[in-house]
């Protein structure tokens, strides 16, 4: 049975089931609450299905980019749980996550999240019987430059400020697939886990670290007013 975590944005999901078909999923608004609301939300979820930690075969967990705060929750918590049971930890990109739940066979799906500061996250990816195949890596762009780098999607999916979906929905010819139906869901980690292309297990556990896609808004402020890169920035990460 897995246990899937999806913190990337402020709405944190988690899902535990054998499959995505059959998982059971929970949720929660507001990234202020995810380091105080995870752990009781998994543990009540848990309790939901009538599991407990010794039925967990696996963690899946979105590993960015994203949130800076609910991507370092997530992973303390999975990083906790690996030490504390030994479970085998897997990680897929969030826009890959966002992009699964709305793919279609053969269609190319091109996920955005607002990444503050007039830039957009964006990944495009095609969605095969048993594989993803990405066409654009994660990244964090202008919307301008996004538009001349990305293929022209047959699915937009996530969401952005007001005037990048104006921008991206007049290219692209579609309508942009926004929350709740167009949010990262944790169910959908289990998906991707064991399909080529998707979800990848993480080996060396201790020394890795999400995808931040950049450095959190404080260290942007720090280093404006310093003039100089803040020093080791992500040492603490994970």
């Amino acid at each position: 049975m897995w246990l899937a975590i999806e913190t990337a944005t402020q709405r944190a999901s988690i899902a535990v089931g054998r499959s995505a078909g059959d998982a059971v999923a929970e949720s929660l608004a507001g990234a202020r609450r995810h380091a105080a609301g995870l752990l009781p939300m998994i543990a009540a979820l848990l309790d939901r299905t009538g599991a407990t930690l010794d039925d967990l075969t696996g963690l899946a967990l979105s590993d960015g980019p994203g949130s800076f705060t609910g991507l370092r929750v997530g992973a303390a918590v999975a990083k906790a749980l690996v030490q504390a049971r030994g479970l085998p930890l897997w990680t897929a990109p969030s826009l890959m996550v966002r992009a699964s739940g709305v793919a279609r066979e053969g269609h190319t799906v091109l996920a955005v999240a607002d990444a503050l500061r007039g830039e957009v996250y964006a990944a495009a990816y095609r969605f095969e019987p048993g594989e993803v195949v990405t066409l654009l890596a994660p990244s964090v762009y202008r919307p301008q430059v996004l538009v001349d780098a990305a293929p022209r999607p047959s699915t937009l999916v996530g969401e952005a400020s007001p005037s990048a979906v104006e921008l991206l929905e007049r290219w692209s010819g579609s309508r942009l697939v926004g929350p709740p139906e167009g949010a990262p869901h944790a169910s959908q980690l289990i998906e991707l886990v064991g399909r080529r292309g998707g979800a990848v297990r993480i080996t060396a556990v201790e020394r890795w670290a999400p995808e931040y896609g950049r450095p959190a808004e404080a260290q942007a402020r720090w280093e404006a007013a310093h003039g100089r890169p803040m020093p080791d920035p992500l040492g603490s990460a994970g």
